[in-house]
């Protein structure tokens, strides 16, 4: 079984009672000691295996500057992956320079191209039509293709970031051609990339999709004459999300990954660089939600209404995912089973469904766990509710990261 790294902090009642009366509930909280864990956890497994590696933080996962700019003082060469100006400008508020960011569009833009290029960042496209694009506003040093390999795997359908249904990336049999019209343009650096899927924990997958990106990579050589500065297999280190999962060996994972680059270049020091691209597996188990009973209600079914909802974690309503909950304070036997819902008007407002759970009463605090990623970053204004505040805690110390929203911060645009 595994038991969640947070789950004896839990048990500190008076903590979390002074945290929700500090700064009220729904609120977002964050562990440092689990983010440096997770970062050097990463970089200790990584830097062994490969004589060049590069961590470019899945920006998209959690984009608080605050959060960030502690990643970077665990590893001072950390970069973002970047997916819009805004993740760039996250970036740059931690300190973390644009020229070691990778900026991952897709159907980009001409104005987010624009940034992109005049940021210094590593631009990897989506398509080779994008290139057409790009070269419009000017033509980078370096540039990398993303590679739709065929096949994809993720936690959920709709995380599955390649094969046939995928809107992402360049199919295998059209990407030389990619290559072909970077180099007629002038461009002499070159990377690829692939990020076929999220949530993965089977090792064998990262071993078949990185045997899938080199076949990719010496093919183009070949034809090409090229040498590819780095490839990166993208994000998809998934975490446990659930108590009978096990977490990823990052250790053996990397060792097995390496033999497979270098089985490919007898000289390492030719071989390109391995770049990898997390976010859950930096940020995901360190963050939780504190949030309030505010009602019980049996119906048809019984109903734990919560002043979380859809709003504030919008994972179980968009792909039915699984997040561990716990009451704090306590944890006694289930006393039954319960649907968990917050004050959204719609019925897909569910956080979990027939959870065993103990006895609860309106007041009780419960922790959601493992929202560290795509929690805040996905949380929205539906029913025009403010969004949470969001905490960092060192030991039992805490800091205010992110003030919550008002009902007048909503309406700042609009001028009546």
């Amino acid at each position: 079984m595994n038991i969640h790294p947070l789950r004896e902090l839990l048990n500190d009642e008076p903590l979390m009672a002074e945290l929700s009366a500090t700064y009220g509930t729904p609120l977002y909280i964050y562990v440092k000691d689990q983010i440096g864990q997770n970062v050097n956890r990463l970089k200790h497994a990584l830097e062994p295996n490969f004589n060049q590696s590069h961590i470019c933080y899945a920006v998209k996962a959690n984009s608080n500057p605050h959060l960030l700019k502690l990643m970077k003082s665990y590893h001072p060469e950390i970069g973002g992956d970047c997916s819009s100006p805004g993740e760039i400008y996250a970036a740059e508020l931690a300190g973390i320079d644009p020229k070691k960011c990778l900026y991952t569009g897709n159907y980009e833009s001409e104005p987010d191209l624009r940034l992109a290029l005049e940021k210094g960042c590593y631009i990897n496209l989506d398509d080779a039509s994008s290139l057409d694009r790009l070269l419009s506003i000017g033509t980078p040093e370096r540039i990398s293709f993303r590679l739709n390999p065929g096949f994809g795997k993720g936690t959920f359908s709709q995380i599955t970031t390649a094969g046939e249904n995928a809107k992402f990336g360049i199919p295998a049999e059209k990407i030389v051609n990619a290559y072909i019209n970077a180099q007629k343009a002038g461009i002499q650096k070159f990377g690829l990339q692939c990020m076929a899927g999220s949530g993965n924990l089977d090792g064998d997958y990262f071993i078949e999709l990185l045997t899938a990106i080199i076949h990719n990579t010496k093919k183009i050589e070949s034809e090409l004459g090229i040498h590819f500065e780095f490839v990166s297999m993208g994000g998809g280190w998934g975490i446990p999300y659930k108590d009978e999962e096990t977490p990823l060996d990052f250790d053996s994972l990397f060792k097995n990954l390496s033999d497979v680059l270098y089985s490919h270049y007898e000289n390492k020091d030719e071989a390109p660089a391995l770049w990898i691209e997390p976010g859950k597996s930096i940020i995901g188990n360190t963050g939780f939600i504190l949030t309030t009973v505010t009602g019980l209600k049996n119906s048809y079914k019984n109903y734990v209404g919560l002043d979380a909802g859809m709003e504030t974690l919008m994972r179980p309503a968009l792909y039915g995912a699984y997040h561990r909950m716990y009451k704090i304070g306590e944890s006694g036997k289930s006393n039954g089973a319960y649907d968990f819902t917050g004050p959204i008007c719609e019925n897909t407002d569910r956080i979990a469904f027939d959870r065993a759970f103990p006895t609860l009463e309106e007041g009780d605090l419960i922790a959601i766990m493992d929202a560290g990623a795509y929690g805040y970053a996905m949380s929205h204004n539906f029913n025009t509710r403010p969004r949470a505040a969001e905490v960092l805690l060192d030991g039992r110390n805490h800091q205010l990261i992110r003030r919550r929203e008002t009902i007048e911060d909503i309406f700042t645009g609009c001028d009546v």
